[in-house]
């Protein structure tokens, strides 16, 4: 597949030269009423730079899939600003740029894994000299050479994912919108996808996940977003949203209480976590303020065991975003699963043969 441009644009200023991104999404109060007065959305925004891998995060009932499908022109939204690619958000023109995997895709029984493709670059209007050969280099891309010949009815829920990604690609997209990639995949194929979306980025494509498994989010996306109750709860690089979590643990054996009274004062010490291991949690990322409080502990004659840099994981921030200052999860917000249940592909060796060969896609 062939590279994308960078994903910034470079003015010159004077002298001087001005990096400025490009936002791939950039949306802002978008909000969505369905009849009855159900608030889907109640003034959503969300800034999606190009050339990113892009979490979108939230419990059941978030909002998320209707955002997602305003972005695709499936729902019109109540009010919306903003731009997707450049254009107006909410027009049907720029969907010819778009590549989109639903959560709950369907499709045709009949059709091998290489016809389904086919079958959606003809939809897309790619042409047939193009396609051909693009679908080719997808079902190599996805990991489904071999099985592109069986009917999809045969298929694992993991084999269906990769030939929907295909799918999703078969137009040569520039932002790729993919709800649930991995679910129902097993370990070696959601790394596989993973490797997959890594290499979209690398060439300059824009990939929007909507997911709930957040441990796959944490090891892929470059900036996340959390949805909760149609509005958007926070959003920035796991890194910009942990920051005031990062710590230092520092577990000691053989720590009288003296000494837990002792250290407190000399690093700022901000809890024990286990009063049996002597856990002490200092709220710090400079390893250099924790040096007094080690020294202490070793001039008392404990034995440190354990020194560890800490910070909040994404389950950890999802969980205290969606959970109110009672302890209970908001109106529609679910715990997100931190893995997904497993479905191993079966190998090509143990399936069946199909019976005919199916029909030919000619448009």
């Amino acid at each position: 597949m062939k590279s994308r441009s960078p994903a910034c644009m470079r003015r010159m200023v004077g002298l001087s030269t001005i990096v400025v991104l490009m936002l791939a999404i950039d949306l802002h109060d978008v909000t969505k009423t369905y009849r009855g007065g159900v608030q889907a959305l109640r003034g959503v925004s969300l800034a999606v730079q190009a050339g990113e891998i892009f979490g979108l995060l939230g419990p059941n009932g978030a909002g998320k899939s209707t955002l997602v499908k305003i972005i695709m022109t499936v729902v019109r939204p109540t009010s919306l600003r903003g731009t997707v690619l450049g254009q107006p958000a909410g027009t049907q023109a720029v969907l010819a740029r778009i590549g989109y995997l639903p959560e709950h895709h369907r499709f045709p029984q009949y059709l091998t894994g290489r016809q389904v493709i086919d079958f959606f670059g003809a939809l897309g209007k790619v042409p047939r000299a193009v396609r051909r050969p693009r679908t080719e280099e997808l079902l190599e891309l996805v990991g489904m050479r071999e099985w592109g010949n069986r009917r999809v009815t045969m298929y694992s829920k993991g084999m269906q994912q990769r030939i929907g990604i295909a799918a999703a690609l078969i137009n040569d997209p520039e932002l790729v919108v993919l709800d649930e990639p991995t679910d129902g995949v097993d370990p070696v194929g959601r790394r596989e996808i993973r490797d997959m979306l890594l290499r979209l980025r690398g060439e300059g494509r824009t990939v929007l996940v909507n997911s709930h498994l957040l441990s796959e989010v944490e090891m892929l996306a470059d900036r996340v977003a959390i949805i909760n109750q149609g509005t958007t709860l926070a959003q920035g690089t796991i890194e910009e949203l942990t920051h005031e979590s990062h710590r230092y643990e520092i577990e000691a054996m053989h720590a009288p209480d003296m000494v837990v009274t002792a250290v407190g004062p000399v690093a700022g010490l901000a809890s024990v976590l286990d009063p049996a291991l002597r856990t002490f949690v200092i709220p710090t990322r400079d390893a250099a303020i924790i040096q007094p409080a080690i020294d202490a502990l070793r001039a008392a004659g404990a034995t440190v065991t354990r020194v560890e840099r800490a910070r909040e994981t994404l389950e950890d921030l999802f969980v205290r975003s969606v959970i109110d200052e009672r302890g209970r999860a908001m109106p529609g917000a679910q715990r997100a699963s931190a893995a997904p249940p497993i479905a191993p592909a079966p190998t090509p060796s143990t399936a069946p043969p199909a019976s005919r060969t199916p029909p030919e896609i000619r448009s």
